[in-house]
C-alpha cells in the first residue's frame, strides 16, 4: 500500500512510542500507540487511480460525500462568469489526497487564512482556512479546486505550482485530518452527480465541460 509522504512522521512517532513504552514495561500505552500507527497508515493511504481520460470529462478532486451542488450567479455588473459549486466532505475514513479534475495548466494558487469550522457546514467555504487552485484546460475552460480545512484539519498541503501542467487525476495536494473540497465549474457545465452521493478522487465523473 502506498502511503502519502506526509504520513511517515506520524507513523514513525507512533511506532517509536510503542517500542519505547513496551521496553519500559508499560501495558496499555504500547497498544494505544500501535493503534494510532495503524490508524495513520490507513489515513495516509494513497492508492493509484486511473480514471476516464476523455476530453471535457471532469473527475472528482477528492474522495468523500457530495454535500452541496449550487449554481452561483455573478454579481450584477461583474465580468466573472456564472459557476457551479460542488462541495465534497471528507471524513477521517476517506483518502485525503486531492487530485486534478481536468488536464490543464495551473493558472493561480490562492491561500487564505481562516477559521476551522466543521467542514460540512456551508459557511466553511467562505470563512475557513483554504487553498484555491485554478486550472485552465486546452479549450479555455477554467476549473477551480478549493482545499478547505475542517474542524480537525490544521494543515493544507499543495503539491503543485503556478504554470505547472497537470494530467487529469494527478495528485494535487492533501489535507490533514478531515476536511472539504469545493469544485467550481463553468456555469454551462453538465453535472453527473447528486447530493448525498459518494465519490472517489480521480475516478468518479463529476460532470462535463460545456
Amino acid at each position: 500500500m502506498k502511503i502519502a509522504r506526509e504520513g511517515y512522521p506520524w507513523i514513525l512517532a507512533a511506532s517509536l512510542g510503542a517500542l519505547i513504552t513496551f521496553g519500559v514495561g508499560w501495558v496499555w500505552v504500547p497498544t494505544i500507540c500501535v493503534f494510532f500507527a495503524l490508524a495513520f497508515i490507513y489515513f495516509f493511504r494513497d492508492p493509484e487511480r486511473n480514471g476516464p481520460t476523455e476530453e471535457g470529462v471532469i473527475l472528482a478532486p477528492a474522495d468523500g460525500k457530495v454535500v452541496g451542488i449550487k449554481k452561483e450567479s455573478s454579481p450584477e455588473g461583474s465580468t466573472e462568469p456564472d459557476q457551479i459549486r460542488i462541495s465534497i466532505f471528507l471524513s477521517v475514513f476517506n483518502v485525503h489526497v486531492n487530485r486534478a479534475p481536468i488536464q490543464g495548466r495551473v493558472g493561480t494558487i490562492r491561500y487564505q487564512r481562516g477559521k476551522f469550522l466543521a467542514a460540512f457546514r456551508q459557511e466553511a467555504s467562505q470563512v475557513n482556512e483554504q487553498n484555491a487552485v485554478r486550472m485552465t484546460n486546452r479549450g479555455g475552460g477554467d476549473v477551480e479546486v478549493v482545499q478547505i480545512a475542517g474542524l480537525l484539519a490544521r494543515r493544507i498541503i499543495c503539491y503543485v505550482k503556478e504554470g505547472q501542467e497537470l494530467a487529469k487525476g494527478q495528485r494535487l495536494g492533501i489535507i490533514m485530518f478531515g476536511s472539504r473540497v469545493d469544485l467550481f465549474l463553468p456555469g454551462g457545465s453538465s453535472v453527473a452527480v447528486t447530493e448525498g452521493q459518494k465519490v472517489k478522487g480521480g475516478l468518479t465523473v463529476i460532470g462535463k465541460l460545456s
